[in-house]
């Protein structure tokens, strides 16, 4: 079983994040998102929803990874997800979405959907291990590339018995 760090909590982002989150976004993503993007996600989106695990350390506390969601009336569409290098590998992906999801469900969702690069195959096995399933393929999605993205979908959030365990602490 992987470890989560001992100290580790989930909360809202805030404006004071945005230079972590994408410290994080431009080591993690080819079309990280720009500082305007995160800005109008946080005051001008009244869909959108941002969280960040902060995680304790000798240091003092640093930003570990986020997730996104908007919420479109009953569907939390995951818009980002995402853990810095060196915290990957220790199961803070699969608490931001556990969390990202419960907290969807708190909003009144009832399905989740997200688009993933096909050849994103961490992340394509752990949406599974949530119980999303490809449900469509959506040709050249990606710009720098022309990568396809595979659209997956959560039918039922109120179910997600069969989710990898974790929670936010």
């Amino acid at each position: 079983m992987i470890q989560t760090p001992e100290a580790l909590t989930v909360r809202p982002m805030s404006h004071a994040d945005i230079a972590s989150v994408r410290s994080i976004d431009r080591l993690s993503f080819a079309l990280p998102w720009p500082e305007s993007s995160y800005r109008y996600e946080l005051s001008g989106n009244d869909i959108s929803h941002l969280l960040v695990a902060e995680v304790e350390g000798p240091g003092g506390s640093e930003i570990a990874g986020y997730i996104g969601f908007w919420l479109i009336v009953d569907e939390a569409h995951i818009s980002t997800l995402a853990v810095h290098p060196d915290w990957r590998g220790r199961g803070i992906g699969r608490v931001l979405l556990r969390y990202g999801l419960s907290r969807a469900v708190e909003c009144g969702a009832q399905l989740a959907t997200l688009e993933v690069r096909a050849s994103n195959h961490a992340a394509i096995e752990l949406y599974r291990e949530f119980g999303f399933a490809v449900v469509g393929r959506r040709p050249r999605y990606y710009r720098d590339n022309d990568e396809d993205a595979l659209l997956m979908t959560l039918d039922d959030l109120h179910d997600l018995a069969g989710a990898a365990e974790g929670t936010a602490r």
